[in-house]
């Protein structure tokens, strides 16, 4: 079988269980326990005491919908990226519907767990370069009309969709939805880094450099890359060192660096996904 094969198949997959795994967020915890949490889902329960409809069948609606809108606006490359997600998603619901069990747990655990097994289900076809459909697709609509940023759009539209809940529930029930959008949210980023190496950027700006470098491969067995600068106000050129630690030895490279030189200059951010060698590799087919 042909690698490109093998990849296709390996992203259908983790779309599929990502889709189903979202479904049974939907079906077990967010629809039966009536949570206010973002997406379809969230809008069908803000919206079924009003008009009376089944939430399954509103969000399923919806979501086909909000697809067949998305591949009108947003063209064939959004079409072929989430439509595996979207057509598969109201197939699952549907299935579910009839076998979920009546769970006795209250409604913020069920909002946490709803939250946090959709967040899963979303990222694993995030992860895939697809897409989920649904309420992502009213920002990324309006920012090709608008230009506004997608971040803000996307707040807005969950904001809506908290405000919604005020029609038919009260502060407690819109309070228990946020639980879902923080859970949801930690989760997606959690399962994007998983297959990463947690480690620490560390740049590095000192006369010592040479000396700074050596150490760093003599102690840490690590490399740094060299670049070149310039000081805005002195109009020095300079060096920055540019290296990557693992984040059980960035203490010891800080102490390094303070031997060679007490006045360097140091910038440290979080790294949380980094490929290559002396680092985890992600799983490629």
């Amino acid at each position: 079988m042909k690698k490109d094969t093998l990849r296709a198949l390996y992203k259908l997959f983790f779309v599929v269980l990502g889709t189903f795994i979202l479904a049974v967020s939907v079906e077990f915890f967010i629809i039966p326990f009536n949570i206010l949490s973002g997406g379809v889902a969230g809008i069908a329960v803000a919206l079924g005491p009003i008009f009376h409809f089944d939430t399954t069948l509103f969000a399923n609606v919806l979501i086909v919908s909000l697809f067949i809108i998305g591949a009108l606006f947003l063209g064939k490359e959004f079409f072929v990226n989430t439509a595996v997600s979207s057509l598969l998603y109201p197939v699952f619901t549907t299935l579910l519907m009839g076998v979920v069990p009546k769970l006795n747990i209250d409604a913020t655990l069920a909002s946490f767990y709803g939250g946090l097994l959709g967040g899963i289900g979303i990222a694993l076809v995030i992860k895939t370069g697809a897409s989920t459909g649904g309420m992502d697709i009213p920002p990324l609509i309006l920012h090709k009309l608008t230009g506004i940023k997608i971040s803000s759009l996307v707040m807005l539209i969950d904001g809506i969709t908290v405000l919604l809940g005020f029609l038919a529930y009260d502060l407690s029930h819109v309070l228990i939805g946020l639980v879902s959008v923080f859970s949801s949210t930690v989760a997606i980023s959690k399962v994007l880094t998983m297959n990463g190496s947690s480690a620490k950027s560390v740049q590095i700006i000192s006369d010592a450099w040479p000396e700074i470098i050596k150490e760093i491969d003599k102690q840490l067995e690590r490399g740094a890359t060299i670049l070149d600068a310039t000081g805005s106000y002195s109009g020095k050129e300079r060096k920055v060192i540019l290296c990557v630690v693992s984040e059980n030895q960035y203490t010891q490279l800080i102490e390094l660096i303070h031997d060679l030189d007490e006045n360097a200059f140091i910038i440290t951010t979080d790294a949380t996904d980094m490929h290559g060698e002396g680092f985890q590799y992600r799983f490629r087919i």
